[in-house]
């Protein structure tokens, strides 16, 4: 794989380039049109690649691109999943270049969606084309590329229940997270949930003079701040009544396998900007983000925020809440939980409405499988070391839904790595971890 990933070096790259140029950003509808545009592109790389079948099928939602190679029906068969939809690239003055213009420079590709997730779906698609052009294949291979990861997959369940036999796979392989470090591997063998939703606050019927009601009027900022500042102790739990009803605690031999991963604390904190860390006591800096649930406030607004002084109390207040959940945990059920802890805690002065946003379940798998044993096997000879098993801390929604409806394990061999900043400015993918996807995806299908 490696001399024909130098052989082909400049086809490859042109190649990404022209699905990283389609601004696919799933979350404005203004974009529809490119997410059309960019799932035709995927359907005629995976022709062209040697899928045998390529095909945009349309969801009640973005386009889902399906694309088949049966070897033999006796064979096992693996499907790839990944999301061609990305971040919006705002804010961009912190860009230092066009964020869907891509370019090489320092040893990495600089682009929205190099990393997350067209440049780690496009490994898949490469590793493929090896494997079927130099007779090497010995799997069926179906690909799952939806348009919707971005905004939660609000479309896809449906999609599965109603395509199951099309879909009947024996795992189901993706690239959408981040290992360790390039010099030490991992394999993630579980990730978080998520409930994500929105509350409104409202006070008055209408804006009013700070000066004329403030101190006889509630004011909705102040009391939204107040609730939000109620959901998590001074030990860092969550208050919401049976929020941990569902967490499992970790015994101390699993807590040891976890810890074998490497972590130095001055470096994270000089990577982030930041002096201290802070978290649910009791657990580590990784436990934290991989084994233990998380609440935060994703933004917060009301009243004027404009240039000046506007002396106004608000009539309306606004917070969107993440809560990340741990396997076991249901989204739903947290939803329905917090949205009642919210309604409870509210002082009689004001309303107040929570809307569900997106959700999704956590998973595990084991790391007994042989699809686990295979791409651990793979990422070895790549990297020189064995890959550390390791939880990840976001979340994919789909893939419990996949877990629960096709009966299958996800499979999470992920090559980004936290200097890439996925989602936020200046988002980039390492030629090296490019490179290495490829060539460790292409031995997983020779140990499978």
């Amino acid at each position: 794989m490696k001399r024909y990933i130098e052989e082909n070096n400049d086809r490859i790259l042109d190649e990404l380039f022209s699905l990283l140029r389609i601004p696919s950003i799933s979350a404005v509808p203004e974009h529809r049109e490119d997410m059309y545009a960019c799932a035709r592109r995927l359907r005629d790389l995976l022709i062209a690649a040697g899928a045998e079948t390529a095909s945009v099928m349309d969801t009640s939602g973005n386009p889902v691109v399906y694309g088949c190679r049966m070897v033999n029906p006796s064979l096992k068969t693996v499907l790839v999943y990944g999301h061609y939809d990305v971040q919006p690239p705002e804010p961009l003055d912190r860009w230092n270049s066009d964020p869907f213009e891509p370019e090489i420079h320092d040893g990495a590709i600089w682009c929205r969606g190099a990393n997350d997730d067209k440049g780690q779906l496009f490994m898949h698609i490469k590793a493929f084309e090896y494997l079927y052009r130099n007779n090497l294949l010995h799997h069926n291979v179906k690909f799952l590329f939806e348009g919707e990861e971005e905004i939660g997959s609000p479309s896809l369940p449906e999609f599965i229940r109603s395509n199951r036999d099309l879909l009947k796979a024996d795992v189901c392989l993706v690239s959408d997270t981040t290992m360790i470090s390039d010099k030490v591997p991992s394999i993630n063998c579980g990730m978080r949930g998520l409930a994500y939703l929105e509350i409104k606050v409202t006070g008055p019927n209408k804006d009013l003079h700070s000066g004329h009601y403030g101190g006889a009027v509630a004011n909705p900022i102040n009391v939204l701040c107040g609730m939000i500042s109620s959901l998590v102790d001074g030990d860092g739990r969550i208050t919401v009544p049976g929020f941990y009803d569902r967490v499992v605690e970790l015994d101390s031999e699993e807590r040891a396998m976890l810890a074998r991963a490497p972590f130095d604390m001055d470096e994270y904190k000089d990577f982030l900007g930041i002096r201290e860390v802070r978290g649910e006591s009791g657990y580590t800096t990784l436990e934290r983000t991989g084994i233990r649930p998380s609440l935060d406030v994703c933004g917060i607004w009301g009243g004027y925020t404009g240039t000046g002084a506007k002396t106004v109390l608000p009539s309306e207040a606004y917070a969107k809440v993440s809560m990340r959940l741990v396997p076991d945990q249901r989204s739903e059920e947290i939803t329905e939980m917090f949205a009642e802890h919210i309604r409870r805690i509210a002082p009689a002065c004001v309303r107040v409405e929570v809307t569900p946003c997106e959700g999704g379940d956590g998973f595990l798998i084991p790391i007994s499988s042989d699809a686990y044993r295979a791409a651990s096997r793979a990422m070895a000879e790549v990297y020189g070391m064995e890959p550390v098993p390791s939880r990840g801390g976001g979340s994919i929604a789909i893939l419990a839904e996949i877990q629960k409806e096709l009966g299958i394990d996800p499979l999470l061999m992920g090559f980004g790595l936290e200097r890439d900043t996925i989602h936020s400015p200046n988002e980039s993918f390492l030629l090296s971890q490019f490179r290495a996807g490829m060539e460790s995806i292409a031995l997983f299908y020779k140990y499978y």
